[in-house]
């Protein structure tokens, strides 16, 4: 009989096997799974790595008035991406399936990331009135140009070719060779020098052909329209684009931009334009003062609809407030990003002491 527990944990030579292990859910995130030793190799059951956050129980506390209990699961959530980004010792994801949401948290911040031909990977945020968390704006702003902002705006899906192709994986390796991968891994479990562990993907690695539709041939129209100020003008630059250019990926691209929560838009635009500037650590200070705000509902109740829209009743239909980008103005964007100081007993997100890091590495993450 398959085990029950959320997370399987393995030992072989050294080497801490974590399993996310609720395939029929997509291996929705818990919080009990973060134990490390000399090397931890990460994986998921059935056909996702893990598609994000349980988001279900967390609109139910809100709806009770009880949105300070998600706040605080958001809270655990980025203080284990936090310790995945800064810990010293060597963790490897197998991206075999889905990875979306809290998924990327998880596995991208980690030293290596391994895709294969059944990687799908998004962040579907603005979509379900959100923003990419989980330090995205961290990671999405240090992609090639301004890729990031394609893919945490749009929702794009891409494949284990592109994940590679834009550094969001280290390596592709064909499914068929992961038990064996797994195999040699755990014979230098013993030893936590990076390098022996990227001699051993290195062998096993392989570099696809991107697809002839995929978005990233078209990395310098995303350029042109993606690093414009605001939404409205990144649209109206797709818009242009399509006038002179048949390409199906740009007329979806618009169409995805324009059933995306209009505030959500708005917020993940200048969190991943600020995450260009700011390390890890800041990333997801500030994204958590973003998701306290999005979790008391104060300025909008976007997420509430667009989860309801697309999970609950699957109308796809979400009435969103405010309806358009005009009328959410900077003023409103510029709350987001401020501290919840008139909610008793709330504080910036904190992080805990990571005494196993030298200095420089710390430094270089915060």
């Amino acid at each position: 009989m398959a085990s029950q527990s959320p997370i399987l944990v393995e030992e072989k030579s050294g080497v801490r096997i974590l399993t996310l292990n609720r395939p029929k859910q997509l291996n929705v995130l818990s919080f009990d799974m973060h134990i490390h030793t000399e090397l931890t190799l990460a994986l998921g059951q059935g056909r996702a790595f893990c598609a994000g956050g349980d988001v279900k129980p967390t609109v139910g506390n809100i709806v009770q008035g009880k949105w300070r209990l998600s706040a605080d699961i958001f809270a655990e959530e980025y203080k284990l991406d936090y310790v995945t980004a800064t810990y010293s010792k060597t963790q490897v994801s197998i991206l075999n399936g889905i990875v979306m949401g809290g998924g990327a948290g998880l596995s991208v911040h980690g030293r290596f990331r391994i895709a294969t031909e059944n990687t799908v990977f998004a962040m579907p945020e603005t979509a379900l009135g959100l923003f990419p968390d989980v330090g995205a704006s961290y990671f999405l702003s240090r992609l090639p140009g301004f890729f990031g902002e394609y893919v945490g705006l749009t929702g794009a899906r891409l494949d284990g070719a592109e994940m590679l192709a834009c550094g969001l994986a280290t390596h592709f390796v064909p499914s068929t060779r992961l038990s064996a991968l797994e195999a040699d891994l755990c014979r230098v479990g013993g030893s936590n020098d990076p390098s022996f562990v990227s001699t051993i993907l290195d062998a096993y690695t392989q570099h696809p052909h991107l697809k002839q539709q995929s978005a990233y041939h078209s990395l310098d129209v995303i350029d042109r329209c993606f690093s414009r100020r605001t939404i409205e003008e990144i649209i109206s630059a797709l818009e242009r684009e399509a006038t002179h250019e048949t390409n199906d990926w740009i007329l979806t691209t618009i169409s995805a931009l324009k059933k995306a929560s209009p505030s959500s838009l708005k917020i993940s635009l200048r969190s991943i334009r600020e995450g260009r500037l700011q390390g890890v650590g800041q990333c997801l200070i500030r994204e958590y003062r973003m998701v306290c705000h999005v979790m008391k509902g104060d300025l909008s109740n976007d997420f509430v609809e667009g989860c309801r829209a697309i999970l609950v009743d699957k109308d796809r239909n979400p009435k969103w407030e405010p309806r358009r980008l005009e009328d959410m103005k900077d003023s409103m964007v510029d709350q987001y990003f401020e501290r919840v100081e008139e909610e008793e007993g709330w504080e910036d997100l904190k992080f805990p002491p990571r005494n196993n890091l030298p200095a420089i590495a710390i430094a270089a993450k915060l």
